[in-house]
């Protein structure tokens, strides 16, 4: 079977199975460039169109829309364990629909038709938005959700990895909801004494000075002052090493 043959068989399966035209052809798009990389036939790499359309057609309504199957689930993480907890929440089949208003993942699942995901995290300021966006776009990621100057992206792992993006069981629902890193639980131990120390100024009648709130705020903004330099010193390397190579060819 050709390759436009293929894909078009799974076009169709998919939109018997009622999914939105915009996500078929992202999803159709996304598979073509997989091939393009690895040089494979659609049904060497995939299997036969029909069967793969099965995988990914229960998956495929689009966020936010109503899903009675669908389970929900909000958690969240600190800065120095988000991207593990994203990439273990990933391959059990949860998709980041968006990040809420104090910087939980909002994720849903459908089961018995799962994909698995793959999420990266990238400093998104007002100057490297379009250049972020430019970058990651061609390769099938797309944004989820954004917190301060961070934004997450999402691919489904079936871009990549072929048939091995799906999943057909899927481990129960975690119990909790907050994932700290040993770092993240010592800055909010720091956190938590600056807090304690502030209301006990203000318990002894020596009233709440306004550098209450910066103390609230103290182990966190280590948190993101960290981080962020670590990514800047990482970005420098790979820029460094890119430019390295340019001039030895």
């Amino acid at each position: 079977m050709s390759t436009d043959a293929y894909f078009e068989e799974l076009t169709g399966a998919l939109r018997a199975a009622d999914v939105p035209g915009e996500q078929i052809d992202r999803t159709v798009a996304e598979l073509r460039g997989h091939l393009v990389e690895t040089g494979t036939a659609p049904e060497e790499e995939f299997g036969p169109a029909a069967r793969f359309a099965a995988r990914l057609g229960g998956l495929a309504p689009a966020p936010g829309e109503p899903d009675g199957a669908a389970e929900h689930w909000t958690w969240t993480a600190d800065l120095f364990n988000d991207r593990r907890m994203l990439a273990v929440h990933g391959d059990q089949g949860w998709e980041v629909e968006s990040l809420d208003a104090i910087g939980r993942f909002v994720c849903r699942r459908v089961p018995g038709a799962a994909l698995a995901w793959e999420y990266r995290r990238e400093v998104i300021t007002d100057r490297r938005r379009a250049q972020v966006l430019e970058e990651l776009e061609p390769e099938g990621w797309e944004p989820c959700g954004e917190w301060l100057t961070y934004g997450y992206f999402k691919r489904p792992k079936a871009a990549t990895t072929g048939p091995e993006g799906g999943l057909e069981a899927l481990p129960a629902r975690p119990r909790g909801w907050l994932f700290l890193s040993r770092r993240g639980k010592a800055v909010l131990a720091v956190w938590t004494l600056a807090v304690l120390a502030c209301l006990g100024v203000a318990l002894a009648g020596l009233g709440l000075p306004g550098y209450t709130i910066a103390l609230f705020g103290f182990g966190y903004a280590i948190a993101m002052t960290y981080t962020a330099k670590k990514e800047a010193e990482k970005g420098r390397v790979h820029a460094d090493r890119a430019a390295a190579g340019g001039h030895g060819a």
